[in-house]
């Protein structure tokens, strides 16, 4: 380096090792010993270096717990065969594609990781639980339901507030058909009869009362004089949403 330096003085400019007897390779105007020249050409180069041997990967390197390799210097725990960087982790151990399939080890949907736990099985993938996830809020559902809509999983609340009906009766989110009535949303086991619980449908004759539906044969027991005041509400509500249709087709 056209200096002259104490023996122990010379030293990596990086990790401070001593250079006088192992030698040293100049970058960039400064004296480096050998793992730490090739860790800075790597970084310029954007490779990386293998944690065995201490060389620059030039092909595509084998990530085993988050540290680069090369490829040859792991084989298969099954079979032997030298690994790629597509070889997968189970258990500590190093598996080729081929021999990890036939394990039939799952895959989580999220991560692409080996699943050693529990598993969920949802949306035709599985999942470690933990990855299970809202993909509004991303909070695991750990086992509370879930509702799928266009691939996505979603918790009830943010399902409902993006896509859903909620049930007057019930209070849940409605997954299948939703029955319109009395100006509400209703499963379709939830619309039934307030006072006698049979279940009713749109084809059918019922009366609200106090925002509930009953049956044409409850309604038919009740006093005369509440069918009475039913008929005139009704009769009264028909009146007020006549007028108002007159009064927008003037305006």
């Amino acid at each position: 380096m056209n200096n002259s330096w104490h023996p122990d003085c010379f030293c990596c400019d990086i990790c401070q090792a001593v250079l006088a007897d192992v030698g040293f390779a100049k970058n960039a105007g400064r004296h480096l010993c050998r793992p730490c020249h090739i860790r800075e050409r790597a970084c310029s180069l954007g490779k990386y270096v293998c944690q065995k041997c201490h060389a620059m990967i030039e092909e595509q390197p084998l990530m085993f717990r988050n540290d680069p390799y090369h490829p040859d210097h792991f084989n298969c725990s099954n079979c032997g065969k030298e690994l790629t960087a597509d070889a997968k982790e189970l258990k500590n151990e190093l598996y080729c594609l081929p021999c990890h399939d036939k394990m039939g080890v799952p895959i989580c949907g999220a991560c692409r990781r080996p699943i050693e736990g529990r598993v969920v099985n949802a949306m035709g993938k599985q999942w470690h639980v933990e990855h299970f996830v809202c993909a509004k809020c991303e909070k695991p559902f750990l086992g509370h339901r879930h509702y799928e809509r266009k691939s996505q999983a979603y918790c009830e609340t943010h399902y409902n507030q993006l896509f859903g009906n909620v049930c007057h009766h019930c209070n849940r989110v409605i997954g299948g058909e939703v029955v319109s009535a009395l100006n509400k949303a209703w499963c379709i086991g939830c619309f039934t009869c307030s006072t006698c619980s049979t279940k009713l449908t749109l084809k059918e004759k019922f009366v609200e009362l106090d925002l509930k539906p009953v049956c044409k044969q409850c309604y038919e027991r009740m006093p005369e004089e509440l069918k009475r005041r039913l008929a005139k509400r009704e009769h009264d509500s028909k009146e007020r949403k006549r007028k108002m249709g007159i009064c927008l087709s003037v305006v």
